[in-house]
């Protein structure tokens, strides 16, 4: 691992360690799994197994079987509930982390210790030299991070219990390492930490706004919080104006810790500065370039834009402007890290990743026909880290140090290449997020596909598609798609033609052949498109954030389960038009 530094970070030695680890890949993968093995040959998870010492790729296959989350989880809990003996791992699990729940409707209990840690801060810095060396940071800079801690809290067991981020964010090292690639955050930790959400957001914007000048990198966890902060801040531009000019927190800021720490960064009247905003602000034509313009010394924005981010993405470039550069952030999960984007150029809708063959032992299942995927995983032998094919779509093994063995983590990639002997994945989709009523399965992706082509319809009206998400609906006979939309148009029936359009379109655009048949023959039914009131998806945030979820880990659930109760209501009763495909008629 690389070394714990405070000074700043040499980008070119962190990218010749990232060459050597992956000249040799399938050599590292084998002393990371024997490591793995020697730590934690003697726990009780292990044992059963019968692996007598053997540390060995062969054995270890042959006698550990792949596993899901489902069946880890009653060794989780037990550690959860302050079981002391080595359950998943011979070192202590001191922290559970929490996934964000929005996939699977609940969030998961995930083991978290400083392995962990470590290989976050890896990937941190490996991303940060390949982005360095492209988009170089200068001098001292800043950097406007829309990121938010959730509450911790304890287990049964008395576990420190919060989500992935958060336990990053609270860790020593996320700072150390944050200073050392010269992007601190310019809010002070009372706003990461705040309790309330909209006023974290808030003094987020105020502090970007006061050191404007020297934010040079704009970013999140994911792509869906940068675009949910500028959109508030169109709306409420002139209160933060206010406060720079007059050098006076606004009062919607209720937390006495939040509002101390803003009063060492809101130091003075500056009716200067405040004014040079205004006229920004003024000047900007529906938005378009708002961050280059706002933060002029900026030289890329960065987040996590694949998969089910990819649909704020065109909106973000609308905040871009034509010049400045999208970035798509790293690829990992609540269980772990798997690869790093180390080719920043590239658009984040062909963004690749490079495994990071250190940090864990990889395992690739190739994947199937459509009709086969959902047995391929349990059927087929995985094949190692060197071992894929370019081309090729595989579901994702893992094993790694903090008690995850063979872990199905659920995610289909595509193989487009290798780095050195590294291969660099594409991120496809969920594996389990399909939507299904007949012979069709269509994925994430076919989804995000479909929605693009008919939102592009909006345009013309001057509208936008803000958020979406679908349902299987088989309660009738027979079932049929439902997508659900959150536009900015106004809640009336202005928009009946265009939206009548919009959804013969979404029905017409999805390409899954068991689809397309089933509709023809009636075996599925007309598509229905459910038009939301404003805010609808805030409320479905809320929701997940009241669970335990941090809002830079939320992610908008694009298939919504039967059994999904809560967000299925939200949705139901904020419904203001519906329409029903006559695509197929």
């Amino acid at each position: 691992m690389l070394e714990k530094t405070e000074e700043r970070l040499d980008s070119e030695a962190v990218i010749e360690e990232f060459e050597s680890l992956t000249k040799d890949a399938g050599k590292v993968q084998k002393e990371i799994l024997k490591r793995i093995l020697q730590e934690n040959g003697e726990i009780e998870y292990l044992l059963k197994f019968g692996l007598d010492g053997k540390t060995d790729p062969a054995s270890f296959k042959a006698r550990v079987p792949i596993v899901t989350h489902e069946d880890l989880e009653p060794y989780i809990r037990r550690i959860a509930d302050g079981e002391k003996s080595s359950i998943l791992s011979a070192k202590p699990i001191s922290t559970i982390s929490l996934s964000s729940g929005t996939t699977q409707g609940k969030p998961k209990y995930v083991p978290f210790n400083d392995a962990l840690i470590d290989s976050t801060m890896q990937i941190y810095k490996t991303s940060f030299a390949f982005r360095n060396r492209e988009y170089p940071i200068i001098g001292n800079g800043k950097a406007l991070q829309f990121i938010y801690g959730s509450k911790q809290f304890k287990t049964n067991g008395g576990l420190t219990a919060g989500t992935a981020t958060t336990n990053v964010y609270r860790n020593t090292e996320f700072k150390r390492t944050m200073h050392a690639m010269q992007t601190p955050c310019s809010s002070p930790d009372e706003v990461i930490f705040g309790n309330n959400f909209q006023e974290s957001l808030y003094c987020h914007l105020l502090c970007g706004l006061i050191f404007s000048d020297e934010i040079q990198v704009v970013s999140s966890t994911f792509a869906h919080s940068i675009v949910h902060a500028f959109r508030t801040f169109e709306t409420i531009w002139p209160q933060l104006v206010t406060d720079i000019r007059d050098g006076v927190l606004s009062s919607r800021i209720s937390s006495l810790n939040i509002r101390s720490a803003m009063e060492k960064v809101l130091v003075g009247p500056n009716p200067k500065l405040g004014d040079t905003i205004h006229r920004k602000c003024l000047g900007l034509s529906n938005w378009y370039g708002l961050i280059p313009e706002i933060f002029p010394n900026v030289k890329y924005v960065y987040g996590i834009m694949t998969g089910s981010m990819e649909g704020y993405v065109g909106k973000l470039r609308h905040y871009a402007g034509g010049e400045l550069a999208l970035v798509s952030g790293d690829y990992g999960s609540s269980e772990g890290w798997i690869g790093v984007n180390v080719n920043p150029r590239l658009s984040p809708e062909m963004a690749t990743f490079a495994v990071l063959p250190n940090i864990g032992y990889f395992e690739f299942v190739e994947m199937g026909l459509p009709e086969e995927a959902a047995v391929v995983a349990a059927a087929a032998q995985p094949v190692g880290l060197t071992e894929v094919e370019v081309g090729k779509e595989y579901e994702i093994i893992v094993t790694t140090f903090a008690g995850l063995y063979r872990y199905r983590l659920g995610d289909i990639v595509k193989v487009k290449g290798f780095h050195n002997s590294t291969p660099e994945l594409q991120f496809i989709c969920r594996s389990n997020l399909v939507l299904n009523i007949n012979l069709d399965k269509t994925t994430e992706k076919d989804l995000q596909l479909a929605v693009n082509t008919s939102a592009n319809l909006l345009a013309g009206e001057k509208l936008e598609l803000v958020d979406f998400t679908s349902f299987a609906d088989r309660s009738t006979d027979p079932g049929n798609y439902v997508i659900f939309w959150e536009t900015t148009a106004n809640n009336n029936n202005n928009n009946d033609e265009i939206m009548q359009e919009c959804c013969n379109c979404l029905d017409r655009s999805f390409v899954d052949a068991g689809y397309v048949s089933s509709r023809r023959v009636n075996s599925i039914g007309k598509l229905e498109l459910k038009i939301l009131k404003r805010g609808t998806f805030n409320k479905i945030m809320d929701y997940y954030v009241g669970l335990g979820s941090a809002v830079s880990q939320f992610k908008t659930p694009r298939f919504i389960g039967i059994n999904n109760h809560k967000v299925l209501n939200i949705l139901s009763t904020n419904v203001v038009n519906t329409y029903s495909s006559t695509a197929f008629d």
